[in-house]
């Protein structure tokens, strides 16, 4: 992977952030996005510091329209041309299918597949022209086996991951690879808010609530981010060159789909 450039959604915690680590590790030049400037900052210095590789730090909503071409613009001038986009979009507000309003929706369509799309569009034609690159979408388990009160994420997801199985057969014979990642329950920031929430519900202490969670996957525990990752970073890779239009679900045996 040296010399080569990545572009990763959500790199300040998380996924994103040890996704981010592993690709400058093993050699890329690394811009991480997110929507707060420390945060990014703070993350892409202790990145660089850890793995003695090239981070950058680029502020980037994905759900703004008008954002995808300055950003991909202000991605190249980082690192040089993009081989590796990682699109990994933080999670739409919870809520069931006809309890979310039509303005919640929309601001998730833009959050999980619009936004998706737009980097997308800019980045395969590129990619198709130098015979290489990597896209992979980072989606959820839920979109195998849905989970009530997520429906914005199940249902948006859900469209993404199908219109990464098109876009892998449009630029397959361009040494394009367009994958997915499917973290089941995985712990970072995000799920440890979600369980302290869940257990303030129930009136509960928060490692209950995760025991509970854990209690229901055949591994016995959460995933961690660097897991998710490594998957991540194995789409990127040479090694992976005839894997494409495929869902990697990563989540300890807790998904009962085939």
């Amino acid at each position: 992977m040296d010399g080569r450039a990545a572009l990763v959604g959500g790199g300040a915690s998380g996924i994103g952030r040890a996704t981010a680590t592993l690709l400058a590790a093993a050699g890329h030049r690394v811009v991480i996005t997110g929507r707060t400037a420390s945060s990014l900052e703070q993350a892409a210095g202790q990145i660089a510091a850890e793995t003695g590789g090239e981070v950058q730090p680029l502020v980037h909503d994905l759900a703004d329209p008008a954002a995808a071409g300055a950003a991909w613009a202000a991605a190249q001038e980082l690192a040089g041309p993009v081989d590796v986009l990682v699109l990994n979009a933080g999670g739409p507000p919870p809520g069931a299918v006809l309890d979310l309003a039509d303005a919640q929706w929309r601001a998730s369509f833009d959050l999980l597949l619009l936004g998706p799309l737009r980097l997308a569009g800019l980045a395969l034609p590129q990619m198709a022209a130098g015979g290489f690159g990597r896209v992979i979408v980072i989606t959820t388990t839920a979109v195998r086996q849905p989970q009530p009160g997520l429906a914005a994420s199940v249902v948006l997801r859900a469209a993404t991951t199908a219109a990464a199985k098109l876009l892998s057969r449009e630029y397959a014979d361009h040494g394009v690879t367009v994958n997915c990642v499917a973290p089941g329950a995985t712990d970072t920031p995000r799920r440890r808010e979600v369980l302290a929430a869940r257990a303030a519900r129930a009136g509960q202490e928060p490692a209950q609530a995760a025991a509970q969670d854990a209690a229901d996957i055949p591994a016995g525990r959460a995933g961690t981010a660097e897991e998710v990752a490594a998957a991540v970073a194995f789409l990127a890779s040479d090694a992976a060159a005839y894997v494409n239009g495929t869902v990697l679900t990563v989540d300890g045996g807790r998904t009962e789909t085939v």
